[in-house]
């Protein structure tokens, strides 16, 4: 069953996507399969089917939905920072860098993300796999959402090197950090480090030892 813009989906479609939606987030993807998850959303194998096509579309369409549903919460969360007149990633220098990581980090790290979150990592290493099937682009995908969402996030005139350089680092070192909070569950470790350990006492990067001057140049 297709639906085009003129016709929309019906009731009946949007809530079994709901539905199995939130089975996507409490089982995952790995060994996915029809007929449980039909069992769990009270319909049938052939009813998803008529409804989606094939499973495969089925799945890209959960999967589309996970990513653009947790990008619009954190595009949210910046507007809202903004019209609160709180810091955004608008000021020069690296503290703009700052700003970003701490907004994306303080969303993505939230107990009521980490389902999603989990998800979107099954995800990205499905879709790298070498026969990703339907998972196949979401994680080039996923990276540019997020890109366009934390450059467009900074002050309008930055330069655009600038803030895809900021937006990028920021985004690894995030993505990297809740890997880390996924795999071992050691919130105040990973939370710390999320910042400059340096930076956050006041230190500042360590200087290297003088070197000494040239055989020719006279001591003064």
């Amino acid at each position: 069953m297709s639906t085009t813009a003129s016709s929309p989906p019906s009731p009946r479609r949007t809530e079994l996507l709901d539905a199995c939606y939130a089975y996507l987030l409490e089982h995952g993807l790995t060994g996915l399969s029809l007929r449980p998850l039909a069992a769990a959303t009270g319909t049938s194998p052939r009813v998803l089917l008529y409804l989606f096509g094939s499973k495969d579309a089925l799945l890209r369409e959960l999967l589309g939905r996970a990513r653009h549903e947790q990008v619009a919460s954190m595009r949210a969360v910046l507007d809202k920072a903004g019209k609160a007149g709180g810091e955004t990633a608008d000021e020069a220098g690296s503290n703009g860098y700052d700003t970003l990581v701490d907004q994306l980090w303080a969303f993505l790290s939230a107990h009521e993300q980490r389902a999603m979150v989990r998800l979107t990592y099954e995800a990205f290493l499905l879709s790298l796999g070498h026969t990703p099937g339907p998972w196949a682009g979401f994680a080039g995908e996923a990276a540019r959402e997020w890109l366009d969402l934390l450059i467009r996030a900074q002050a309008p005139g930055t330069p655009a090197a600038l803030a895809e350089a900021r937006a990028t680092r920021a985004l690894a070192l995030v993505r990297g950090l809740l890997l880390d909070l996924l795999a071992c569950e050691e919130e105040e470790r990973v939370a710390a480090a999320v910042q400059d350990p340096e930076r956050e006492q006041g230190q500042g990067p360590k200087a290297g030892p003088t070197p000494p001057p040239p055989a020719d140049t006279p001591p003064r």
